[in-house]
């Protein structure tokens, strides 16, 4: 048989090889182009997240806590960050706090300040012995720094929710402002009564938001700190930092 009729088949071959290798170097292409395609899609969302990350950042940074909008900005914080736990970290050991969902603007505050890392590096400035310790203040410019980018507020009291002042219990200290005849709680501020079994004589003038359920030895070892003629440590007693517990 002559081979000049494989000549037909040959180019027949040929052709198919030829037209498959077009299809699949299209194929090829089409993917990479669509692979590149979602490549872009996903870095313009991510580019688009960070802006926008970047932007509540900003604002968040700008926005500043006022007399005026401390109410409304917890009434809705609080809905949203339920968180109750906390974890007080000092130089004398660490405690942990459960704070009451019934006191819900001075709860909702105390995880706002934690959040925002306001009480780091602040101290437990006033030791008064077999009554209270008082933390949140120091005699640093940072902390007064760090108060002026948060906001200057009060809290009003919430002392009809039953809560008592065993010993133990959180609660807030009232404004040292002249102007406060309403007892206004200063929400930099907390004490934790170390009296045993309480200090009942506080009870309708502060705020009791929350009991420590853990460490209480370490209270009671700051409370037993030698202090100074105005209640202050004579070494300081540093919050190196309060931690939300999950």
């Amino acid at each position: 048989m002559s081979h000049t009729c494989f000549r037909p088949i040959t180019i027949l071959l040929l052709i198919l090889l030829t037209a498959c290798g077009n299809q699949e170097a299209k194929q090829q292409q089409q993917q990479a182009e669509r692979a590149k395609h979602v490549e872009d899609s996903l870095k313009t969302a991510r580019e688009k997240a960070l802006l926008e990350e970047k932007k509540k950042k900003e604002e968040e940074e700008k926005f500043l806590l006022t007399e005026e909008n401390a109410i409304p900005f917890f009434f809705e914080y609080q809905k949203e960050h339920k968180e109750d736990k906390v974890r007080i970290y000092t130089n004398k050991g660490n405690f942990d706090l459960d704070l009451y969902e019934e006191t819900p603007y001075h709860r909702a505050n105390f995880i706002y300040l934690a959040k925002k890392r306001y009480f780091d590096h602040t101290y437990f400035h006033r030791v008064v012995k077999n009554f209270i310790i008082q933390g949140g203040n120091t005699d640093l410019i940072t902390t007064a720094e760090k108060r002026s980018k948060i906001g200057s507020y009060l809290l009003p009291p919430d002392t009809k929710k039953g809560f008592k002042h065993h010993r133990g219990t959180i609660s807030m200290p009232s404004s040292d402002n002249v102007d406060n005849p309403h007892k206004l709680a200063s929400p930099y501020e907390f004490f934790i009564v170390v009296t045993d079994p309480g200090s009942y004589h506080l009870d309708g003038n502060y705020t009791a938001f929350g009991k420590v359920i853990s460490g209480m030895d370490v209270v009671d070892a700051i409370n037993n700190v030698p202090t100074d003629d105005g209640e202050w440590p004579m070494r300081n007693v540093v919050i190196d930092s309060v931690r939300i517990l999950r």
